[in-house]
């Protein structure tokens, strides 16, 4: 059960990358569908955005083990993907998050605090 998540958001391609920013879209799919399959992350989903006039325009949630996934991030592909993609798109970030048991415990640490 994903405890994790990677939250990996941008606002829109630079300009006269946008080709690059495309390829690169296509190159991360395929990334994340070979780290579903072999049982990395428990699921991908892909999010673009309708305007809204905001400076979100997409994001990939990723979920899975949280330790899983902060491995991941300190991989030799995944960083790969994020150098580039800080180069061919404007508002580019990489965000950990928790989800189901992992909300559990940060409440339970954050509640201990009031206690």
């Amino acid at each position: 059960m994903a405890d994790g998540a990677l939250f990996v958001g941008w606002n829109r391609s630079a300009t006269g990358r946008e080709q690059q920013a495309m390829n690169l879209f296509m190159q991360v799919m395929e990334y994340y569908g070979e780290l579903q399959k072999s049982g990395r992350i428990e699921s991908f989903e892909p999010v673009i955005l309708a305007a809204h006039g905001g400076d979100m325009n997409g994001f990939v949630l990723l979920r899975g083990d949280a330790a899983t996934l902060d491995e991941i991030r300190r991989e030799d592909t995944f960083l790969s993907h994020v150098i580039e993609a800080n180069y061919c798109l404007e508002g580019f970030g990489v965000i950990p998050g928790y989800l189901e048991d992992g909300i559990n415990t940060v409440f339970s640490k954050w509640a201990s605090h009031f206690s």
